[in-house]
């Protein structure tokens, strides 16, 4: 995995935030661990990483809409009016943050509102990982 360098960590979180499962949390860590890097840089490449995929979520929503069902695109309307480009905060959590950006691109919810606040809540993630880390190991 090093041997890719930051270009291979941007990979893995960018994969890990599309509908792919990938542990970036998991790569992060390696690398902070492994000293190579500066945690900056491990810190940008990880997030443009991960904002990129899930702006690639986000986008899939907002020209496949086509090829949702009536029934799938129903049940997830209730919780987009109510809270619209508020739900891309939660973009992060596992499971439910990746379909939720399909979501928002779906309903076409305003794609600087939704991207701002899913690059918003994915860098804090991480900066929460790095501060347990540096925590951990002080």
């Amino acid at each position: 995995m090093f041997e890719y360098g930051l270009p291979g960590l941007f990979l893995i979180c960018f994969l890990a935030s599309t509908i792919i499962p990938f542990p970036s949390e998991a790569a992060i860590l390696l690398f902070l661990n492994s000293g190579e890097y500066s945690p900056g840089s491990i810190l940008i490449a990880a997030s443009l990483g991960n904002c990129l995929g899930g702006s690639t979520n986000y986008l899939l929503g907002y020209f496949g809409r086509k090829l949702l069902s009536k029934k799938q695109f129903l049940k997830s309307e209730s919780l987009i009016q109510r809270y619209g480009f508020w739900t891309a905060l939660l973009s992060w959590v596992p499971i439910i943050g990746d379909p939720l950006l399909v979501v928002l691109g779906v309903y076409k919810v305003s794609v600087w509102k939704t991207l701002t606040l899913m690059c918003i809540g994915k860098i804090a993630r991480y900066l929460i990982l790095f501060g347990a880390y540096y925590f951990l190991s002080a």
